[in-house]
């Protein structure tokens, strides 16, 4: 009997041991943060302000916001697993450059926001993000969600339960447990990742119109993927892959020109404001 204990103890330490490790191992792989706090001023983003955020457990969430000109949308902004909100600095400047507002938030762990990051947690500080931008004032109606990698499964779900316009998808997957079964077969990641990112499960309460943007050549998400996304959503979807792009570089090959079209066709831009942007 206390032999049969025994072992049945080593089993559950060693299941343990095994759960926990794999968890490490998931944070080390998933999450590549930027850890350092940059301002938008720093960045030379003279209009951007920077706000802290508290989320209901205490956690304290870096933000950046810029406000839309008359008439524009205020593009909700998640970004991809590496880097930091400096990252996408030229991006936000072109968006801004057309009177877009944008607002963004780095995941816990990120650029100066506090505790660690997990599905769980960067899903609830986008919806209270949704939130914050509502409460300031911005209608449903004007609220673009954009989702880059890793953020499009935060976009979606956001998407699938609050109101929004419009939803912009950048290298989009059906779940993170397919991408890492994909780049790490010999690990049962379907059985023991816990950050699932399941976008195929919250796609079909997506309803608003839809871009999906992707490069044909790109070697973390494969370009099918969005396929099976774009096939998932319940709205109008327009899907543009880029030949020879990979999965960072397809601005290289007409990406954004592509966005900003696609959104001026949604969002006409006032006669009195037009002005043109280099790309």
């Amino acid at each position: 009997m206390m032999v049969a204990l025994k072992a049945l103890g080593l089993l559950i330490g060693l299941g343990l041991l095994v759960h926990f490790g794999i968890q490490a191992l998931q944070q080390r792989l998933l999450y590549v943060p930027d850890t350092r706090r940059t301002s938008p001023q720093e960045a030379g983003l003279a209009d951007v302000d920077e706000r802290v955020l508290t989320m209901p457990d205490g956690t304290r969430i870096v933000t950046w916001w810029s406000a839309a000109k008359p008439g524009r949308p205020t593009l909700l902004y998640f970004h991809g697993n590496g880097g930091s909100l400096v990252t996408r600095s030229e991006r936000i400047r072109k968006y801004l450059a057309l009177g877009y507002g944008v607002v963004m938030m780095t995941y816990r762990g990120y650029g100066g926001s506090c505790g660690a990051p997990s599905e769980q947690a960067n899903v609830a500080d986008a919806m209270a993000l949704y939130d914050a931008v509502r409460a300031s004032g911005v209608p449903a109606s004007a609220i673009v969600v954009y989702g880059e990698s890793l953020g499009t499964g935060v976009a979606v779900q956001v998407a699938a339960v609050k109101e929004v316009a419009a939803i912009i998808l950048d290298a989009p997957y059906t779940s993170i447990v397919d991408v890492a079964e994909l780049h790490y077969p010999f690990l049962p990641a379907r059985w023991l990742m816990t950050d699932r990112y399941e976008t195929l499960r919250a796609a079909p309460n997506v309803s608003a119109p839809a871009l999906i943007v992707h490069g044909e050549d790109d070697e973390i998400i494969p370009v099918e993927m969005s396929a099976q996304v774009a096939s998932s959503l319940n709205g109008p979807v327009k899907r543009a892959t880029f030949t020879g792009a990979g999965h960072a570089d397809h601005y290289l090959f007409g990406s954004y020109e592509t966005i900003y079209q696609w959104l001026a066709t949604r969002f006409p831009e006032p006669p009195s404001s037009a002005k043109s942007v280099e790309y």
